[in-house]
C-alpha cells in the first residue's frame, strides 16, 4: 500500500528526513516513535503531500502510484488520511457541514454525484454512535472551544466519515486523559480492517496500550533506526531514547 524509498525531505534548506524506507501493508498498523526532533511530524507531513517540505531525494508510492508530485488534496482524494497534531478551528462552519463538504468533494474527484442527503445522515449518526459522539456536538463549529479530547475524536470522527486507505495519526494521543484516549483508541480499533492501514506517530507508549501496532519503527536523526513488535515500545518506555542513541553512534 504505501512504499518509501529512501526518502529525503528538507524545510527551508534544512535537512530533516536524512533515508527513509518504510512499507506499510493492507491490515498493519505500524506506530513510529522516537524523540522530539527526529523528523517524526516531518515524515506524516511530506507523505500527506503538506507543501511547506520539499522532498530531495527519493520516493513515496500508494498502491503502486508514485504520489510526489500530488498535491495534498489529490492524495487525500486517493485516501491518505493526516490526524493533525494541533487542528485548527474554523468558525461558523459546523462539524457536520464541514464533513460534508469533504465527502462530496471527495466523491466528486472519483466522478462521483454528491451523497443524498438521507444517506450521508445515516452515515454520520452510525458514526457518531460508534465513536461516542453526541450529537449536540455535531452541530458546534468545527473545533471552535473544543478541548484537546474534543478536537482529537472530531479527527476520527471525520477519519471513520472518509473510510481512507491510510490513517496517519500525529501524536493523536497529544494532551489527553485516560478516558479520551480510551475513545479515540477504541475508534481507531473500530476503524482497522483488513484493507486499510494505520500509521500512529506518538512520542509516548501509552496509547500502544490501546491501538497495538503489528511493528513498531525509532526514528531518530531523520532516519529509521530500529525496528521490531510492539515490544520494541515497551523498552522504549523502560530505558528512554539514550540508548538508541548510544547505539546509533557506537
Amino acid at each position: 500500500m504505501l512504499k518509501i524509498n529512501n526518502l529525503h525531505a528538507s524545510v527551508e534548506d534544512k535537512s530533516i528526513l536524512k533515508g527513509i524506507n518504510l512499507e506499510v501493508k493492507p491490515g498493519e498498523v505500524h506506530a513510529i516513535m522516537g524523540p522530539n526532533g527526529s523528523g517524526k511530524s516531518t515524515l506524516a507531513s511530506v507523505v500527506a503531500g503538506k507543501e511547506d517540505y520539499e522532498v530531495t531525494k527519493g520516493n513515496i508510492e500508494f498502491n503502486g502510484e508514485d504520489i510526489d508530485e500530488l498535491a495534498a488534496e489529490e492524495r487525500a482524494h486517493k485516501g491518505v488520511f493526516l490526524s493533525f497534531q494541533y487542528p485548527i478551528e474554523i468558525p461558523g462552519v459546523s462539524v457536520t457541514n464541514f464533513i460534508k463538504t469533504a465527502i462530496n468533494e471527495s466523491r466528486k474527484a472519483q466522478g462521483l454525484e454528491d451523497m443524498p442527503a438521507k444517506d450521508m445522515l445515516k452515515l454520520i449518526r452510525e458514526k457518531a454512535d460508534l465513536l461516542e459522539i453526541d450529537r449536540k456536538f455535531l452541530s458546534r463549529s468545527l473545533n471552535e472551544g473544543f478541548s484537546g479530547g474534543e478536537k482529537k475524536r472530531n479527527e476520527i470522527f471525520q477519519m471513520a466519515m472518509l473510510e481512507p486507505k491510510l490513517a496517519i495519526l500525529d501524536e493523536t494521543d497529544s494532551g489527553l486523559d485516560i478516558d479520551a484516549l480510551r475513545i479515540v483508541a477504541n475508534g481507531v480499533n473500530k476503524l482497522k480492517s483488513k484493507d486499510n492501514a494505520v500509521v500512529v506517530i506518538t512520542h509516548y507508549q501509552r496509547l500502544l496500550d490501546h491501538i497495538v501496532p503489528d511493528f513498531v519503527h525509532v526514528l531518530y536523526n531523520g532516519k529509521i533506526v530500529k525496528s521490531g513488535t510492539k515490544e520494541l515500545a515497551h523498552e522504549l518506555e523502560e530505558k528512554g531514547y539514550d540508548w538508541i542513541k548510544e547505539e546509533v553512534n557506537a
